[in-house]
């Protein structure tokens, strides 16, 4: 059986939208790749309001499942995902990247983050059909 496509999921502090797309991927795309989240920073804990919209939405806490890493704490990936973090993002080798241009929902109100979740549920779902052409 071939090796899963790992896709890594990359922000500036790896405590909102990009642990957020990790976890969503790992509820509605773990039979297509493995997917990881870090940034070129890292907070003391995930934002507490993504954290409560996956929770919400998906019944996972992410305060359990996952951590804010660095981009050296991941395994080599075939794909990167910016989120839209306005900034250079510094060279992570991989097969293909993409930049999916979410504005960060930190400090706005609850909706705003349920809407982000389900922007990137409709995203890891299109790129989960792009797969096979990507790898």
């Amino acid at each position: 059986m071939p090796e899963k496509i790992k896709v890594a999921f990359v922000c500036v502090h790896n405590s909102c939208r990009s642990q957020m797309a990790e976890a969503i991927s790992k509820i509605i795309a773990k039979d297509s790749f493995e997917a990881y989240s870090a940034g070129t920073e890292i907070k003391d804990k995930i934002n507490q309001d993504a954290v409560a919209a996956i929770k919400e939405l998906y019944d996972v806490d992410m305060n359990i499942s996952q951590k804010s890493k660095l981009i050296s704490d991941i395994p080599p990936v075939d794909i990167v995902i910016t989120m839209g973090c306005n900034v250079n993002c510094p060279f992570v080798p991989c097969k293909h990247r993409e930049d999916w241009g979410l504005e960060d929902p930190t400090g706005k109100d609850k909706q705003e983050f349920i809407r982000t979740a389900k922007i990137i549920e409709e995203k890891i779902l299109d790129l989960k059909s792009r797969l096979h052409g990507l790898s």
